[in-house]
């Protein structure tokens, strides 16, 4: 008869067992401080530098098209929890609310203004502000909609959904809209594997080669 092998809480192999979690907790606890401290201190100061950048787009897309300078979308944050994603409008007010493979083949909303935004994702800055929130980090998966089901569901069931989300990530410079749902979880996945600081650090820099030519970015 096979029997299952069982770690009593009080015996050698299960003190063991608990003090390896316990440093793993402890790792990835202090790996969270200091993913926070350097998001804060980056995205801090880089907001108050961006702010006459900011308040000139905010002027161009209000004097192109009627409506709001910024757009706000809920997103799909940390452990499921829903949260307000701020953003440059780059559309027509008014444009329903999809993800961008469905607007595959329908004549763009984009404005001029909001193209060359896109282009150069300077769209994104307003969420330096989620970044000091706490909603989001500089690095991490890009939050999806709720309606992206299958993207959650998958993301979820490899734990990328503990991961806050981020303004860049892995699958950004490894794709971007050019990646299917499967290709972005699998980079979402090795992320979570493999995050550090160090490795947030390359992503940071390997971004503006794909901001600079506009790849993968729809």
């Amino acid at each position: 008869m096979n029997r299952m092998a069982r770690v009593a809480p009080g015996s050698r192999d299960g003190r063991v067992a608990t003090k390896a979690a316990g440093r793993q907790t402890r790792r990835e606890g202090n790996g969270d401080l200091a993913k926070r401290a350097f998001d804060v201190a980056v995205a801090g100061p880089l907001l108050a530098a961006a702010a006459p950048l900011m308040l000139g787009i905010a002027l161009a897309v209000r004097l192109e098209s009627p409506g709001p300078a910024l757009f706000r979308q809920e997103r799909v944050g940390r452990d499921g929890r829903r949260f307000v994603l701020w953003k440059f409008r780059t559309m027509w007010a008014g444009t329903p609310t999809l993800p961008t493979d469905a607007m595959s083949g329908l004549p763009s909303p984009v404005t001029r203004v909001g193209k060359w935004l896109r282009r150069t994702s300077l769209d994104e800055l307003p969420q330096l502000v989620n970044v000091l929130k706490g909603e989001m980090s500089l690095v991490g998966p890009r939050p999806a909609l709720p309606m992206q089901a299958e993207l959650n569901a998958k993301r979820s069931a490899c734990g990328v959904d503990g991961l806050l989300p981020g303004i860049t990530g892995w699958a950004q410079i490894n794709g971007r809209d050019d990646l299917d749902t499967d290709a972005k979880v699998a980079h979402d996945a090795w992320y979570l594997r493999h995050r550090s600081l160090a490795l947030d650090l390359t992503i940071l820099v390997r971004t503006l080669a794909p901001v600079a030519s506009g790849r993968g970015n729809r």
